[in-house]
């Protein structure tokens, strides 16, 4: 059996940055970090070849080093106001500087240039204030899709160079308990010996961190889940913002139900991608820094967030649910609907999506995702979409393209026994697993946070 000092399951920005972090202050300690998915040069997604998702057993897009990140906008929110709470668990001023550490670092590393900054911008949030919209705005550091690559193959590098070990295919069933430390066990039926854990599975490893707060009695509270599309149409539409912000994060509350609906996850001059989620296929999107490898098209997630009361516990699984939903009418694809189509109440078919003037970028199955989103969702969309049209004029237009289903799921809050966010004893949780984080500065940033509270134990 193999043993370290600390393993570290999961290699995305979160546990990559407690590694490096780790080996910095404590320069002696072994160190193992394993990771489900495969190494980040060998992530190869077979869908670039064709368009369209043909479902992997491990998806090279959500699992492998640099997780689920390694192939997103390279987009990181330089402060606390979105992306996560983790300004309230650490303090704004606290977690500011550890967000700062994640960008010195990644500068370093980043060898295809100087990223580009966009600031905030008073007139584009006026104009939303005027239209009941709420613009998240701060300041955004974009390495593009390509550089978020590079920079991140640096990383790794220099982490292994360092003398940590990295493992992939190393997919963690359970953590036990063993004399003074614990036992990861995985299901390649390699088990490792250790004193300290930080689990940085990110959002796909919600079961499990379900399952290992069970079983070591830690209490655990539900957040919310958001549910909704990936949008897409051309990219002209959003020009107004994206030139000067980049990133446009907008909330909505909708008329009809008062409920809250965001937009994020903007992709200029992007690509509508397919994900892999343990069998199910879901939407999502990116975009390259490279000017060459920019499409006509924007795509951006409008989500609609929903929090269940008692007695229902199982958030995760009714989101899922909806997704498998879409996908069996989609024939095991996402499925795409024109926004006219929805709003006269008919399916879009092949004719007419080839007549569109968005051309899609993935090759989705056109339908009608009215059959799978409830009702309440659905309404909550439709709002957004007219809400936006206010201040970004053709976000309604017929030719509009819907990509269903997108989720992002947070049901899982553990409760910490300490500011360290340890669950037991000398385990930790990190990045997006921990339902604290939702994007890539705060995880990272949660990941050296802790990596210090163990060096200074």
């Amino acid at each position: 059996m193999k043993k370290f000092d600390t393993v570290i399951i999961g290699g995305g920005i979160g546990g990559l940055m407690a590694a490096y972090r780790l080996r910095q202050k404590s320069p002696d300690m072994t160190i193992i970090v394993t990771e489900r998915g495969n190494e980040l040069n060998r992530r190869v997604c077979p869908a670039s070849k064709n368009n369209t998702c043909v479902h992997c057993k491990v998806c090279s897009i959500t699992s492998g080093f640099a997780g689920a990140g390694a192939f997103s906008d390279g987009k990181f929110n330089l402060g606390t106001a979105y992306g996560g709470t983790l300004g309230e668990e650490l303090g704004d001023d606290v977690a500011n500087l550890y967000i700062n550490e994640v960008d010195k670092i990644l500068v370093e590393y980043c060898t295809s240039g100087v990223p580009k900054v966009y600031e905030s911008n008073d007139e584009l949030r006026l104009k939303c204030i005027q239209n009941n919209l709420r613009l998240l705005d701060m300041n955004v550091k974009h390495l593009g899709t390509d550089n978020n690559y590079v920079t991140m193959q640096n990383l790794i590098n220099a982490i292994r160079e360092s003398g940590t070990e990295l493992c992939s295919f190393y997919d963690c069933e359970k953590i036990e308990k063993s004399g003074d430390g614990y036992v990861a066990y995985y299901t390649n039926g390699e088990a490792i010996e250790c004193k300290n854990v930080i689990i940085a599975t990110g959002r796909s490893g919600a079961n499990f961190v379900s399952s290992f707060c069970r079983a070591n009695d830690v209490k655990m509270r539900s957040n919310h889940i958001d549910i909704g599309v990936r949008v897409e149409m051309k990219d002209i539409i959003w020009r107004e913002f994206s030139s000067k912000i980049y990133e446009p994060k907008i909330l909505y509350k909708t008329k009809t139900f008062e409920d809250r609906c965001r937009m994020f996850c903007f992709n200029q001059g992007g690509l509508v991608s397919a994900e892999n989620n343990h069998g199910i296929i879901t939407a999502n999107g990116h975009s390259y820094a490279q000017p060459e490898k920019k499409t006509d098209n924007c795509n951006f997630a409008i989500l609609s967030s929903i929090r269940f009361t008692e007695p229902f516990n199982q958030p995760t699984e009714y989101a899922e649910n909806i997704s498998r939903l879409a996908n069996m009418i989609g024939k095991n694809n996402v499925l795409v609907q024109r926004f006219g189509d929805l709003i006269r109440g008919r399916r879009t078919n092949e004719h007419r999506l080839s007549q569109n003037t968005v051309i899609p970028t993935l090759k989705a199955t056109a339908g009608d995702i009215s059959l799978v989103l409830p009702h309440r969702i659905l309404t909550n969309i439709i709002e957004t979409i007219y809400a936006l049209d206010k201040v970004a004029p053709g976000t309604a237009n017929d030719d509009t393209l819907l990509y269903g289903c997108e989720s992002k799921y947070y049901s899982i809050r553990p409760e910490f026994m300490n500011k360290n966010f340890e669950l037991i004893d000398n385990v930790y949780i990190i990045g997006d697993g921990s339902g604290i984080c939702r994007g890539l500065s705060q995880s990272g940033a949660m990941g050296i946070y802790v990596a210090d509270c163990i060096a200074q134990k």
